[in-house]
């Protein structure tokens, strides 16, 4: 069974190859692609696969403006992080799909389903669109629940100024802070306010707030100063300068 994984997320993909094979299914993993520029390309150069693994939110996008830009002619077990999604819709045209953090009887599942089924391999790219655009905002977080020496203290989502991935661990910084979340940046960001947070590149997000200057920077993207560094640099993905200069302008 040919298959590739669509996962910005490391640890992500290596969980889901460790279960895959745990479910005795036996694949050949051509391709791992994290971004929704690489997937249009691969999907344009390359003969379809027999099964995609799809995470929703990517370094660049959501996944499903993969089906705007090109034919993808295989069917989809989406993986997301993202319960505010109308998760039901995901059934229709064979798609499935998997809530973050996967469990291995719902993979299980999900790999019965498809090894049974007949589905077509066509995917609706109007169909997804629509879901685009009827996916709505969720009520974004206040509070984020850390450790702090043996107990935990609650930190206001108002106090962050940036978040960040670093060897698999989040760390969330204020102005005079750095501490550990035990979430993903994925899961983590799925519950901030997009008019407050944007996602520079794959490993980093920022607090609009906490933005002091932003430069020119080197292959048509732009370097930000922020609030309390910490040895970081903050250099928007070129796939997202487009996007963070029109959050920007908001």
């Amino acid at each position: 069974m040919k298959i590739i994984i669509i996962e910005d997320e490391i640890r992500a993909v290596s969980q889901l190859q460790r279960m895959l094979k745990a479910c005795d299914f036996e694949f050949d993993l051509l391709q791992i692609i994290d971004t929704v520029e690489d997937a249009v390309v691969w999907f344009q150069e390359n003969e379809a696969p027999d099964l995609v693994f799809m995470d929703i939110q990517l370094a660049d996008g959501l996944s499903f403006e993969i089906f705007q830009k090109t034919t993808v002619n295989a069917p989809i077990i989406f993986t997301t992080a993202f319960d505010q999604y109308a998760i039901q819709a995901f059934k229709v045209n064979s798609i499935d799909y998997l809530l973050k953090p996967i469990q291995q009887d719902d993979l299980h599942q999900a790999l019965d389903k498809f090894l049974k089924s007949n589905q077509p391999t066509g995917v609706d790219a109007a169909m997804l669109k629509q879901l685009l655009g009827d996916l709505q905002t969720p009520t974004a977080r206040e509070g984020l629940l850390v450790k702090s020496g043996s107990g935990f203290v609650q930190v206001k989502i108002s106090d962050l100024v940036y978040c960040y991935s670093e060897d698999s661990i989040t760390f969330g910084v204020t102005r005079d802070k750095r501490f550990i979340i035990e979430e993903t940046l994925d899961e983590l960001f799925s519950t901030l306010d997009p008019k407050k947070f944007f996602r520079i590149n794959r490993g980093q997000v920022v607090a609009k707030a906490s933005i002091q200057k932003i430069d020119p920077y080197f292959n048509h993207r732009v370097k930000l100063s922020v609030t309390n560094p910490r040895e970081q640099e903050f250099i928007v993905s070129r796939p997202k300068t487009s996007e963070f200069k029109d959050w920007m302008n908001q």
